[in-house]
């Protein structure tokens, strides 16, 4: 273990090879775990766990989970909702207990194999077992969130300010190449089924469990590369929810970090929506294929990697807020058009996936990136905490949303379409936050281009 103290960047004395072995370390996290992300929460889980709601489903498509009516077609995006709400309440305290005692990787650890065991556990997801798929669904959304409160937090300690753009873009194209490799695996699994002698549900669960047994596998790459640093002495620890209002207080202070978490709320709750709800979209409302989906995300996965990277080389060039900002708008004429597609027309839905595909691992990874710039040192998981609530925690609205719009409506479309204001508003609110001061205000060095 190391013994460095926490600090906004790597100590001088640190060997550039040393730095580099735990960058690639680092970035085998985002290969683990996107698979996940891919296979189970993109693709497979939301028409699967839709499906077998509906074969719950009273005469008028409704379940009934813990007495409340729900339609069957919104369970999966309720689920989703649930899932960011109880990511809120872990990832304070485990923010808080690795900037206190500095001993991450145990953390990290516990958080990996938990979700990888509840997505591994989706195997035994059959017939009307909604509420099983519901609840492996909470337990692999929440572990990941803290998982990743965890993984964010080291950006700063093994990348200097010069670096953390292209380190940060390099971990989401990892991860996406991770996601296309596995996708090629199901695709082949799920078409040729019979030829391997198995149903297409068996299929099925065998992808979803699949993602849970290679993200458990591949976390041992960055549990053996990353190093603890010695935590600074600090006062006796707050718990859960104090933590996240002594955090919030301590931003307070550095009201530009908390204005860009604010925009990164709004519009990341959009992203975040698309990537769960985009498979429920294109196999109930323009009646696609799992196969076709499956291509869809597929070619998601492989632009991603090829936009997060040149996203990267963008923000070298024209700065990271500019370049987020254009992600913003690109998103925002993409989630439109979607409203228009012709149902039972694949083709369409490729360049709707081609258009995500762009501007989804470079907007993730910049803002990332950006947000590293803005903390202040030896608070890197406190404040990764606040900015993964952001990401995944405070992700409760849009899937509520899309969820309650299709209840009300019966549309997807009208349900889709209503994500376009997350993308509009926090462009607006992105583009008033004055970087630059901030990372000053923050005690950070300023690079030449952000």
């Amino acid at each position: 273990m190391g013994t460095d103290t926490v600090r906004a960047t790597p100590p001088a004395d640190e060997s550039a090879a040393e730095r580099r072995r735990e960058q690639r370390g680092w970035y085998f996290y985002d290969w683990a775990c996107s698979v996940y992300s891919t296979s189970v929460l993109t693709v497979f889980l939301g028409p699967y766990l839709t499906e077998i709601a509906k074969s719950a489903a009273d005469p008028d498509g409704y379940v009934h989970p813990l007495g409340i009516p729900v339609s069957a077609g919104s369970f999966f995006a309720y689920a989703v909702s649930a899932s960011v709400i109880v990511s809120v309440f872990v990832m304070p305290l485990a923010g808080a207990a690795a900037d206190r005692t500095g001993r991450k990787k145990p953390l990290l650890a516990a958080a990996a194999y938990l979700g990888a065991a509840a997505t591994a556990g989706m195997f035994f997801l059959d017939g009307d077992r909604y509420l099983l798929g519901g609840f492996l669904l909470i337990v692999a959304n929440a572990s990941l969130a803290v998982s990743m409160v965890l993984y964010n937090s080291y950006l700063p300690q093994i990348a200097p300010p010069e670096e953390r753009d292209a380190v940060s873009s390099r971990g989401w194209a990892f991860g996406y190449t991770s996601g296309a490799l596995v996708l090629v695996a199901n695709l082949v699994l799920f078409l040729a089924h019979d030829t391997f002698g198995v149903s297409e549900s068996t299929a099925v669960r065998i992808c979803l469990a699949s993602a849970g047994v290679w993200w458990g596998a591949f976390t041992l790459v960055p549990l053996r590369r990353l190093r603890d640093r010695k935590a600074p002495p600090s006062e006796a620890p707050a718990r859960g929810w104090r933590q996240l209002a002594s955090t919030v207080r301590d931003m307070r202070r550095h009201p530009h970090t908390l204005s860009f978490l604010l925009a990164y709320l709004v519009y990341n709750d959009g992203v975040q929506t698309v990537i769960s709800q985009a498979s429920v979209y294109g196999s109930e409302e323009l009646g696609l294929g799992q196969s076709t989906l499956i291509v869809a995300v597929l070619l998601v996965q492989v632009l991603a990697v090829v936009g997060a990277l040149a996203m990267g080389r963008l923000a070298r060039t024209y700065g990271a807020k500019r370049t987020i900002l254009g992600s913003l708008a690109a998103w925002t004429v993409t989630i439109g058009a979607g409203f228009f597609l012709p149902a039972g027309a694949p083709v369409w839905f490729f360049v709707l996936a081609a258009g995500i595909g762009l501007v989804l691992g470079g907007s993730q990874a910049l803002s990332r990136s950006l947000f590293s710039h803005l903390v202040p040192a030896g608070k890197e998981a406190e404040y990764f905490s606040a900015y993964e609530i952001s990401d995944r925690g405070m992700a409760w609205l849009g899937p509520l949303i899309f969820g309650l719009t299709y209840q009300l409506t019966g549309s997807y479309r009208d349900a889709i379409v209503s994500l376009v204001a997350f993308f509009v508003i926090g462009f607006v609110l992105l583009a008033r936050v004055p970087v630059r001061r901030a990372i000053r205000d923050a005690g950070n060095p300023v690079p030449a281009r952000i």
